[in-house]
C-alpha cells in the first residue's frame, strides 16, 4: 500500500539524522558513486603512513572502513551527536577523535602529519592543512562540487545563480597552490540521483543542513505537497551531485 503525503512527512521528519551514514535512505534515493573509489584510496594512502589526520569526519563511517592505521590516527569533528557517534565508532580502532570546530587553527602543531583526509568537508582552510602536514605529506580528499543537487534546492529556494560557481574545483586547486601546496592530481564528475519519496527528501534537508537552510516540514509544506505530486505523477526526482578527488602534496 503506498504511503500517503502525511506519513510520509512523519517518516521523515522521526528519521535519525545523526552520522554521516545515509543507509536509511536504501528504496527511497540513489545516487551514482565517482569512479575513483575515495575509500579504498584513502585505506590505501593510510597503509603507508605514520600518523594521519581525518578533517570533519562526521560520525567516522568513511574512515572506519580502512583496513589499516597509522599508529597516530587523529580525526577531528564539530557537531556534538556526531563526535559520540565518532569516538564509538572510531576508538576501538585506536583513532582519537577531537571535538573542535569546523574553523582555523586546528589544534595541532605545524608539521604534525603524513596525510591529512576528509569527505565531503564543509569547510575548507588551505593554509591549515598546509601547517599541519609534514614536508613531503599529503592532502587526499573527496570535495563537494559546484551546483551539486542544485535542482532540489532550487526547487525549495529558487535560483541560486550566485551560488553555483562556489565549489569549483579549478578554484579550490588554486587555493591549495597558494598556500603552498602542489597540486598532483585532481578529478571531477557529475552523478545522478533519483529521489523517490518526499520522506528521502525531508530526511536528506535535515541532515545535510546547508541545502536549505531553516528547512523545517512546517516552513516548506507547500513545496514538499508540490514535490510529492510530481514524484505521483512523473516518478523518482532527478538530481545530480557534483565531486571531485583532489590530491594535494606540501613540498619537501
Amino acid at each position: 500500500m503506498t504511503a500517503s503525503f502525511e506519513q510520509l512527512l512523519a517518516e521523515g521528519e522521526s528519521a535519525d539524522v545523526e552520522g554521516w551514514d545515509f543507509s536509511w535512505l536504501d528504496g527511497r534515493a540513489t545516487e551514482e558513486r565517482p569512479p575513483w573509489g575515495y575509500a579504498r584510496l584513502m585505506g590505501e594512502r593510510m597503509a603507508q603512513v605514520q600518523s594521519s589526520l581525518d578533517i570533519q569526519t562526521g560520525g567516522g563511517e568513511v574512515l572506519a572502513m580502512a583496513p589499516q592505521v597509522p599508529k597516530l590516527a587523529v580525526a577531528t569533528e564539530s557537531y556534538p551527536p556526531n563526535v559520540a557517534k565518532a569516538t564509538e565508532l572510531l576508538h576501538p580502532r585506536g583513532i582519537a577523535v577531537v571535538a573542535d570546530l569546523d574553523e582555523p587553527p586546528l589544534p595541532f602543531a605545524n608539521a604534525a602529519f603524513d596525510l591529512v583526509t576528509s569527505r565531503h568537508p564543509a569547510t575548507i582552510w588551505w593554509d591549515e592543512i598546509a601547517r599541519v602536514l609534514k614536508p613531503g605529506g599529503s592532502y587526499l580528499a573527496q570535495h563537494v562540487g559546484p551546483a551539486s543537487v542544485f535542482e532540489l534546492i532550487e526547487f525549495f529556494m529558487g535560483p541560486q545563480p550566485q551560488a553555483r560557481r562556489g565549489r569549483h574545483p579549478d578554484d579550490e586547486a588554486e587555493a591549495a597552490r597558494a598556500a603552498g601546496l602542489d597540486v598532483v592530481d585532481l578529478r571531477q564528475t557529475r552523478l545522478c540521483i533519483e529521489i523517490f519519496d518526499v520522506a528521502a527528501v525531508i530526511y536528506l534537508l535535515r541532515k545535510v543542513i546547508w541545502w536549505v537552510p531553516g528547512f523545517t516540514v512546517e516552513k516548506y509544506q507547500q513545496q514538499l505537497r508540490m514535490l510529492h505530486d510530481r514524484i505521483q505523477r512523473e516518478g523518482p526526482f532527478i538530481a545530480h551531485s557534483t565531486r571531485h578527488l583532489i590530491d594535494a602534496r606540501r613540498p619537501e
